[in-house]
């Protein structure tokens, strides 16, 4: 009767698809032309659309006479995390984005380890705090849920602290931009231990240099 009355669905308006399947999102909806617009359950559909992998919240709504309005939040894309050597995309939330692939996003940043989503926000601002040596970060290896080992692009690892890991990496960044301790033979820069920075080469020699820098060694 609702179709007679002129009641019925004639277009799917969809607002704030990036990178949710088209065809995914109408098979969720599943309404058709024609249908009665007020048999089609806005709840129900609400529903079924956050299933989609992409798909963080939805609104839908019926405009009446005839349109089926849809506003998607789709997930953000975090981070890769490498898990048993295998990679996922990861979202703002730390969440793995299932359909994902991570061959698309190998521009984002990499972290490693069992619980490494769990903290992945806050391992990216410290990296980003700084942004000359943050362009320098290849991945960031959590150790033991504890703490964060910084692989950078030529293969040195920095070794930040359980505590105060910010301070850490704020003094690194300044005695690279003043003394530039990554041009040198250096493999690992620790700064693990309180009040210094210990600097290991490839031959294994090892250079202490005072730091005014809370933490424990780990």
């Amino acid at each position: 009767m609702t179709a007679d009355a002129g009641l019925s669905v004639e277009d799917v308006l969809v607002e704030g698809r990036k990178r949710s399947n088209a065809a995914a999102i109408l098979s969720k909806l599943d309404v058709e032309r024609g249908t009665p617009i007020l048999s089609f359950s806005p709840e129900q559909a609400k529903a079924d659309l956050e299933e989609l992998p992409w798909v963080k919240r939805a609104i839908v709504e019926r405009r009446l006479p005839d349109v089926i309005y849809v506003k998607l939040e789709e997930r953000e894309p975090l981070a890769l995390w490498q898990e048993e050597g295998v990679l996922h995309v990861i979202d703002q939330s730390g969440e793995v984005i299932a359909s994902a692939k991570a061959s698309k996003f190998s521009k984002l940043p990499l972290i490693v380890g069992p619980d490494a989503p769990d903290h992945a926000r806050e391992v990216l601002a410290l990296i980003q705090s700084e942004p000359e040596l943050g362009n320098r970060v290849k991945a960031a290896v959590r150790v033991s849920g504890r703490r964060w080992n910084i692989r950078l692009n030529n293969g040195v690892d920095v070794q930040l602290p359980e505590e105060d890991a910010n301070d850490a990496w704020s003094f690194f960044a300044r005695i690279e931009r003043d003394e530039g301790v990554l041009e040198r033979d250096v493999i690992v820069v620790d700064l693990r231990l309180r009040d210094r920075l210990i600097v290991r080469t490839s031959g294994g020699a090892e250079k202490n240099k005072t730091k005014k820098v809370k933490g424990k060694k780990t």
